[in-house]
């Protein structure tokens, strides 16, 4: 056995295993460029309706999606159109008859208007504290819950308390909690030694503690929504991957860096496109603890403000073209950083 050699030697027989390797594996990478666009235009052709059966499929399917692209029309598409037409124009509600069209004159108003740069710079400051910290504690809302205890459907449905309950009413109850005279907060901040007895601090009132307020309710009321959004998420991850990676001496850490969080890039996009789209255009919550304050006064607001109180539309309306591409370049933003692969 000692004597025995391959005909030809060791290295003839690995150079001809070569070309049956390359035949396998793939010719190169040019061929295989140059074949991936092929084959993808042959999968088109062959999934495009061929038969008159599948043509008359294709026109059901319109038909039956065109009620809903009606809709969306009417109460997205247009009003968003209007809006931009509008800004190019002098519009005032009390002065219908003298409407002209200004140009890009809103837009220069904008340039130099000292409010609206103190409501955009509040509203990034809102949207990233809020959707940051939000991301974080669902995070972790999520993989508790995803766990294996006892009571587990009971603490998934309390946590859906607060996103349930309407904004204007679980914002006029922290409006009583951060009250300087009656409210819990500072009721708590007194027994626990934390605040003196006499200092009834007002937390909306306050210019510096008013935003860190705003974004504490938005906090508590939307970290259930980024949750269950997560836990859809982690729920159609294979639990066979947690499996081989522990039998691999994996530890938990790195199970959540290397496994969770890639796996859980889609439903994390999604999430995250949601809650900076109402962080960046909230009204609702805000206007109810502190109405027009400058000190939390969001771009949103101030566009509300232009348009129904000052009656100001073609201003206002420049306002809200500015709130839809500020989250137009956000989202896209998203995609870029966020990179989720089809699978």
């Amino acid at each position: 056995m000692s004597g025995f050699r391959e005909p030809g030697g060791g290295n003839d027989a690995r150079s001809r295993l070569l070309p049956l390797k390359g035949s396998f594996m793939g010719t190169s990478a040019t061929d295989a460029a140059t074949t991936e666009p092929a084959n993808a235009q042959q999968a088109r052709r062959s999934m495009a309706p061929s038969s008159g059966i599948g043509r008359q499929q294709e026109r059901l399917g319109w038909l039956l999606v065109l009620p809903s692209v009606i809709v969306v029309l009417a109460v997205a598409i247009y009003p968003l159109l209007e809006s931009f037409r509008l800004s190019f124009t002098n519009y005032r509600i009390t002065r219908p008859d003298r409407m002209r069209y200004v140009g890009l004159e809103n837009y220069r108003q904008l340039m130099q208007d000292d409010v609206f740069w103190t409501a955009l710079k509040n509203t990034i400051i809102f949207t990233v504290s809020s959707v940051a910290l939000e991301t974080v504690l669902g995070m972790a809302v999520a993989l508790v819950i995803h766990s294996q205890f006892r009571g587990r459907g009971f603490v998934r449905t309390s946590i859906l308390v607060p996103w349930a309950i309407p904004t204007v009413v679980s914002s006029l109850l922290w409006q009583w909690m951060f009250n300087d005279r009656y409210g819990v907060i500072n009721s708590i901040l007194i027994r626990v030694g934390l605040q003196d007895k006499t200092d009834n601090f007002s937390w909306i009132s306050s210019p510096t503690t008013a935003m860190g307020a705003v974004v504490a309710v938005d906090v508590w009321k939307t970290t259930p929504f980024m949750a269950l959004l997560l836990l859809a998420g982690l729920q159609v991850i294979p639990s066979d991957v947690y499996e081989a990676s522990y039998v691999d001496g994996a530890s938990k850490w790195q199970q959540f860096w290397q496994i969770t969080l890639p796996l859980l890039k889609p439903a994390l996009l999604v999430a995250l496109i949601f809650r900076t789209m109402d962080s960046f255009r909230v009204f609702d919550m805000i206007f109810v603890l502190k109405a027009y304050a400058t000190e939390t006064m969001t771009v949103a607001i101030y566009a509300q403000q232009q348009l129904i109180a000052t009656g100001r539309v073609g201003y206002g309306s420049a306002l809200a073209v500015v709130i839809f591409l500020c989250i137009a370049v956000m989202v896209i933003g998203y995609t870029r950083l966020i990179r989720v692969e089809e699978i």
